[in-house]
């Protein structure tokens, strides 16, 4: 199930590039974390608002699958939509195209996540402004 999506845009600097001239595979899960916080900020939900309501949301568990490659100053398109979600956990999935070829995937990953609460470290429901957010 979906339950809202987001588009991040991205373009790739020489930074984000390997010796071959593409984007370093690591460099996709900073993309993806970019795109994740700009998701939660267009649903109203900033991680900092979320850490000053007391909790924290780390990644618990991600995977990548890389289709095509993508190089130096490529503009990506990172949609990002939560595909589960839990009492304590939610999953975000992100599909990676390139500006020009919306037809064809370069990456596709996902992150886990499990809401911890900052006051005693361990996992917790996920708090009703979060799930009010997303409409739910």
């Amino acid at each position: 199930m979906i339950y809202t999506e987001h588009q991040h845009k991205i373009k790739v600097f020489y930074k984000d590039i390997d010796k071959m001239g593409i984007v370093y595979y690591s460099r996709y899960f900073e993309f993806f974390e970019q795109a994740r916080t700009e998701f939660l900020k267009d649903i109203s939900i900033s991680v900092s608002e979320l850490e000053k309501e007391g909790y924290y949301l780390p990644v618990i568990k991600t995977s990548c699958n890389y289709y095509k490659s993508a190089s130096l100053e490529d503009e990506l398109i990172i949609e990002s939509s939560i595909s589960s979600l839990s009492k304590v956990r939610l999953v975000i999935t992100y599909k990676v195209f390139q500006k020009n070829n919306k037809s064809q995937l370069t990456v596709e990953g996902h992150t886990e996540h499990c809401f911890i609460k900052k006051s005693n470290n361990k996992p917790s429901r996920i708090p009703l402004f979060f799930t009010n957010a997303l409409k739910i």
